[in-house]
């Protein structure tokens, strides 16, 4: 377990210059930009997470099943060609519905329904080449992308708000960040010596037949975990205001900092391992529960700092305009505490092909977002029940990844 820390601790390095990035610039966007014009921004980039999610079908969660060299750099190319038809289709069928329908969008700014698809492919492709990264242990390129992904689109995002302080700059910056990113990532790990189209057809045709199970189950699940994610600064921003919502999405933004940090770095190097002694020996229990007490320290810790002065904090960071938002921080801890020890692990579903058992999981966890958020009528109290509720069912999230982790054993 030695090697396995020593490579956490190398995508640390470069995960926490990457987190750095953008909480170090949201001391900028926020003089920048008004609560509102970030809540408008944060709803559009909700819609684009979901997107992001369908457009890979979720077959970039099988790199790290996949051999490494030639099958993972053929899985790669199968998965982005799936992105690219998926992306066409949706394209297609925007269009067809424009054609058929033109008042339907006409109430929505022009610049944030362009955008939405372009960027989705950009983050799904995006995340692919970080996820093969990390898949071929190649730790350090994988910290660069993530140092240029984020620095780009903040140092963009800042440039843009001391011109234009509303929304629209704060989306054209994400995009714009995203495609040069990309680029560089490209770069850094180029996808090469593949075969000739048609076996590259053949394969791609095999892949998906190999791993149907994703996008059956594994698809509807991520894609009801992140509209779960996503649709508390959408509902918030409808039925309390995009004040309200523009304080959540920067309290969101600032608490998954420490998930971002030590939570991804933990997961990129997990999935490595565990699928590697999965295929071994039939479980990782011990690669489960060494990775389980260290990220529960880490949670206590976290969860201390915020719940003592997590109000000042924000304060100190952003000013007064958003004290608010501190006090919404203590209210989610018990969510993100669990989700900080629970996010690394989620990845034995894939590994014990147990995405079923997400998916049913993931439709719990979306009845209460909705339950909790649609319902209760005084906001606080919506944030505070959702909250708990979360922390509740990533108890159970927790208990069934551990049952995975023991294999044909368990």
């Amino acid at each position: 377990m030695n090697k396995y820390w020593r490579s956490v601790v190398s995508v640390l390095t470069g995960t926490a210059v990457a987190q750095a990035i953008p909480v170090l610039g949201a001391l900028i966007i926020t003089r920048l930009f008004a609560p509102a014009e970030f809540g408008i921004f944060s709803a559009w980039l909700g819609l684009v997470m979901l997107l992001v999610v369908f457009l890979t079908f979720r077959f970039e969660m099988t790199l790290a099943i996949e051999e490494d060299g030639q099958p993972r750099r053929l899985a790669v190319a199968a998965t982005l060609i799936t992105t690219t038809l998926v992306s066409a289709i949706v394209a297609a069928s925007l269009l067809i519905g424009a054609i058929l329908f033109p008042n339907l969008l006409t109430k929505y700014p022009s610049t944030l329904v362009s955008t939405c698809l372009p960027t989705a492919f950009l983050f799904a492709a995006s995340n692919l080449w970080q996820a093969w990264a990390a898949a071929e242990g190649e730790y350090r390129k994988l910290s660069y992308m993530r140092i240029i992904q984020t620095g780009l689109i903040t140092l963009f995002q800042i440039g843009a708000g001391v011109w234009f302080s509303n929304s629209a700059a704060l989306v054209i910056s994400q995009l714009l960040g995203l495609f040069f990113s990309l680029a560089l990532a490209i770069y850094i790990i180029p996808l090469s010596n593949l075969p000739k189209k048609s076996e590259l057809l053949a394969y791609t045709i095999n892949f998906w037949k190999k791993y149907r199970r994703f996008p059956i189950f594994s698809l509807p699940a991520s894609f009801i975990n992140t509209a779960a994610i996503q649709l508390p600064v959408l509902i918030v921003a409808g039925r309390f205001g995009s004040d309200i919502a523009g304080l959540l999405a920067m309290t969101i933004k600032v608490l998954g900092a420490p998930i971002g940090l030590l939570g991804k770095s933990v997961l990129d190097v997990f999935v490595r391992h565990a699928a590697s002694s999965y295929r071994e020996r039939g479980e990782c229990r011990e690669e489960y529960i060494k990775t389980f007490y260290a990220l529960t320290l880490g949670s206590l810790a976290f969860c201390f700092i915020m719940a003592l002065s997590g109000e000042n904090l924000f304060i100190l960071a952003f000013g007064q305009e958003w004290s608010h938002a501190g006090k919404i921080a203590v209210w989610l801890l018990p969510m993100f505490a669990l989700r900080f020890i629970a996010s690394p692990l989620s990845y034995m579903v894939y590994i014990a092909d147990k995405q079923h058992l997400d998916l049913i999981w993931q439709i719990g966890l979306l009845g209460v977002t909705l339950a909790c958020l649609a319902w209760i009528s005084e906001y606080k109290l919506a944030l505070q029940a959702y909250s708990i509720s979360y922390a509740a069912l990533y108890l159970i999230y927790l208990a069934m990844s551990y049952r995975f982790s023991q294999g044909r054993r368990g």
